[in-house]
């Protein structure tokens, strides 16, 4: 099965192409240009370099959240167009569960955290042994020393503890991480990845998870800033 994957749920933004879990072709960059600048030329350019058609591609799989609203966005509307041209299946992957692909070929816990502003992380726990991956809480969002407080207590999350994400330098630096020895990973595999976002598709695809373009939605954990603060007003009235 070929996958295009995409990502741009954070700064860093990918595309990749996968086939039964070779991954033909992938573009990443982590730069200050827009996911509507960069998305598109990323996955016209792994396509060509591929020389794969559009056609060709069975299944359309993107990170549908958490994360930045606006890039969550852009890459749900990408992936409809595409998919919805060419009547395919899509997969929306948890942004979260895309990044712990990145470590499940070691064994422990991960713990994927994003930052969500105001001392608060979007997050998810899974544990890796070797190949295989466990999801051991729901996708969140929740306070830096709530997480923290967590992983002290948790008889469930087998050391060493990884962080991934673009939340884990922040969780790395706070004394209580530290003290639990947490394990921050090399650059490359602290981000999100398009081929991480297409290997949980194929266990979500198995399971029966693929939708219609017209489905697939964005998956959000909090209202967006302005929503929030338009409640706060009228509450304040």
């Amino acid at each position: 099965m070929r996958i295009l994957a995409i990502d741009s749920s954070a700064t860093a933004a990918s595309a990749a192409l996968v086939e039964d879990g070779k991954v033909l072709g992938e573009f990443y960059i982590n730069t200050k240009l827009t996911h509507s600048q960069t998305l598109m030329p990323m996955i016209t350019n792994v396509l060509q370099c591929t020389r794969t058609e559009l056609s060709e591609v069975d299944l359309f799989a993107v990170s549908a959240g958490p994360g930045s609203f606006t890039g969550i966005r852009i890459g749900i509307a990408s992936m409809k167009g595409l998919a919805m041209a060419q009547n395919k299946p899509c997969v929306g992957v948890s942004t979260l569960e895309a990044m712990a692909e990145n470590l499940s070929h070691l064994k422990g816990t991960v713990c994927a955290v994003m930052d969500a502003r105001c001392q608060q992380v979007y997050n998810a726990v899974f544990a890796v042994d070797h190949g295989k991956m466990e999801r051991l809480t729901p996708d969140r969002a929740l306070s830096v020393e709530s997480l923290a407080k967590e992983c002290e207590e948790s008889k469930n999350y087998e050391k060493p503890l990884y962080l991934v994400g673009d939340g884990a330098k922040l969780c790395y630096n706070i004394e209580r991480f530290q003290e639990l020895g947490a394990v921050l990973p090399p650059e490359p595999l602290i981000y999100q990845r398009a081929c991480g976002v297409a290997k949980a598709a194929v266990r979500i695809y198995e399971n029966g998870g693929a939708v219609s373009a017209a489905a697939l939605m964005p998956v959000y954990l909090r209202l967006p800033q302005a929503e929030r603060e338009l409640k706060k007003r009228m509450k304040e009235k």
